[in-house]
C-alpha cells in the first residue's frame, strides 16, 4: 500500500477503507509519511469530504495512535468542555476553575491558536512560569488534589491528531466538519473524561460560518460520542462578533481575573452569560445539579463569592505559574511597548464588528500564528470599547491595538477597520445561544 495511492483515491472522490486510513495515519505518526504528503491528504479530504464512516475510521485511527488515560482513580464524574474556536473565546479559562469549585473534576486538554482564533494554551502560557506540558501521572494527581488541570496534548495522547492539527493550521484545511470532528473526539476520548460539553461556534468568526454547518458538526460529534457511550451536550453559539472585551493572550487572562472577581459590564456580559450556560450543563452532566438551570446558578455563585478565582489561583500555582496574577495582573503580565487607539470614522451605531477581521487583526499584531514556527507575543492583542448595538460618535474610541511595532499596528488597523460597520439605526444584537442538543 502506498501513501500516494490513498491520496489520489481521495483526490478523485473515492471512499477510503478502514485499512487505508489506518495505514496513512499510523505511517504519518511514525514519520514514514511526510508532512507534504499529509498536507495533500488533508486538502483532498477537505475538498472531497469524508463520509460518516470514513470520519469514524479517522477518529479511531487518531485515538489509537496513542494511549487512553485512565481517570478511574479520580472520584466523581469527570467533565470537560471544548470549543470549536472563536475570537475572544477564553471561556475555558474561567469555566474550568468555576466548575471545579462547584465539585466537578475537570480534565482539560486544550489547543493552541488555529487560524484567526486564539488558543487556550497560548493564553495560559502568557502567565509567567505556567506549564502546559505535563506527564500523565502528574496530570491525574493534580485533578485528584485540586479538581482541575489544563494542559496541552502529551506525546501519548492522540499523537496523530497533534501532528495533523499543526498542519491544518498552515494548509488552509481547518474548516472541515469531518476533520474537526475527528480531531475533537480523538482527543476527548483519549483524555478519559466521562462527559463533554461542546461549544459549537457559528458566524463570521467561526470555522462553521453557517448555522446549518454548525448543526451538522454538532450532530457529527454527538454521534461519535454516543457510539463511545459518553454523555454529551452541544451548544451552538454565536461568533459573529468577538466574545468579551479582550482579544489576545495576556489581555484575556487579565479579563478572566476581573470576571472571576465577580465583575462584568456591557462589553463582557456575553462572556459571563456563555460561561454560566456552559457551566450549568457541565454541573448537570457531572451530577452536581438536577438540571442545567440549577447548575448555572451554582456557577454564578462561585464567580460572585470568589471560590472560582481561588481555584484558578490554585491551578496556576500547581502548574508553576505566578498566582499573584490573580491579585495584580497588571504587574505580572507582559505589557506591549506600543498602543494605538482606533477612533470611529463615523457617527451612528455599531452594526457589524466582524469577529474574523478582529481575530486576523490580533494575529497580525502577534497574538496568533501565521506559520507553524511563528512565535507568539503574549502581550499583543486588542481591547474593545464598542460592540454591536453600541452608539458611537465620530472620533470616539472603538478599540485599542497593542503590539510591538508601528508596522504591525498599521497592518492590524486596516484589518480591524475592514470588519467595522457603522449604521444610522441601532441594530438588534446577535442571539448568543442558537440551539442546544443532547446525545
Amino acid at each position: 500500500m502506498l501513501a500516494t495511492d490513498i491520496i489520489s483515491k481521495k483526490r478523485d472522490g473515492g471512499l477510503l477503507t478502514e485499512e487505508e486510513i489506518n495505514f496513512f495515519v499510523s505511517g504519518f505518526t511514525r514519520g514514514d509519511i511526510s508532512d507534504y504528503q499529509a498536507s495533500s491528504f488533508l486538502m483532498a479530504s477537505f475538498l472531497k469530504g469524508l463520509t460518516p464512516k470514513e470520519t469514524s475510521f479517522l477518529t479511531s485511527s487518531m485515538l489509537n495512535s496513542g494511549e487512553t488515560l485512565d481517570l478511574s482513580s479520580i472520584s466523581g464524574i469527570k467533565v470537560d468542555k471544548h470549543s470549536t474556536g472563536g475570537v475572544g473565546d477564553g471561556i475555558s479559562l474561567a469555566l474550568a476553575p468555576l466548575a471545579a469549585a462547584c465539585g466537578v473534576p475537570v480534565p482539560m486538554i486544550s489547543g493552541r491558536a488555529l487560524g484567526h482564533t486564539g488558543g487556550t494554551l497560548d493564553k495560559l502560557e502568557s502567565i509567567p512560569g505556567f506549564r502546559t506540558n505535563m506527564g500523565r501521572e502528574e496530570f491525574i494527581e493534580q485533578i485528584r488534589k485540586i479538581g482541575v488541570c489544563m494542559i496541552g496534548q502529551t506525546a501519548e495522547i492522540a499523537p496523530a491528531d497533534k501532528k495533523l492539527y499543526a498542519l491544518r493550521d498552515v494548509t488552509a484545511t481547518v474548516e472541515s466538519i469531518p476533520l474537526i470532528s475527528a480531531s475533537i473526539m480523538s482527543k476527548k476520548l483519549a483524555e478519559g473524561a466521562d462527559a463533554l460539553v461542546l461549544d459549537v461556534k457559528t458566524g463570521t468568526g467561526a470555522f462553521m460560518k453557517d448555522k446549518r454547518d454548525a448543526l451538522r458538526l454538532a450532530k457529527a460529534v454527538l454521534d461519535i460520542g454516543k457510539r463511545a457511550r459518553k454523555k454529551m451536550t452541544a451548544v451552538i453559539t454565536d461568533m459573529s462578533q468577538p466574545l468579551g472585551a479582550a482579544v489576545g493572550n495576556a489581555v484575556e487572562i487579565e479579563q478572566t481575573v476581573e470576571i472571576l472577581r465577580g465583575k462584568e459590564n456591557r462589553l463582557t456580559w456575553d462572556f459571563v452569560e456563555l460561561t454560566e450556560v456552559l457551566g450549568g450543563w457541565m454541573l448537570f452532566l457531572g451530577g452536581r445539579a438536577k438540571n442545567s438551570v440549577e447548575g448555572r446558578a451554582q456557577i454564578r455563585q462561585a464567580r460572585l463569592d470568589g471560590s472560582g478565582l481561588k481555584k484558578f489561583s490554585e491551578m496556576i500555582a500547581a502548574q508553576g505559574g505566578d498566582s499573584a496574577v490573580c491579585e495584580k495582573p497588571g504587574e505580572i503580565l507582559a505589557r506591549a511597548r506600543i498602543r494605538k487607539i482606533l477612533p470611529s470614522p463615523w457617527k451612528g451605531f455599531v452594526n457589524i464588528l466582524e469577529a474574523r477581521a478582529v481575530g486576523m487583526a490580533a494575529l497580525l499584531l502577534g497574538a496568533g500564528r501565521q506559520t507553524q514556527k511563528s512565535v507568539i507575543d503574549p502581550a499583543a492583542g486588542i481591547l474593545l470599547y464598542k460592540k454591536v448595538g453600541d452608539q458611537v460618535e465620530r472620533g470616539e474610541p472603538v478599540a485599542e491595538l497593542i503590539g510591538s511595532s508601528q508596522e504591525l499596528l498599521d497592518g492590524a488597523e486596516n484589518m480591524f477597520l475592514s470588519g467595522l460597520k457603522i449604521a444610522r439605526t441601532r441594530p438588534r444584537p446577535p442571539r448568543l445561544v442558537h440551539q442546544i442538543l443532547r446525545s
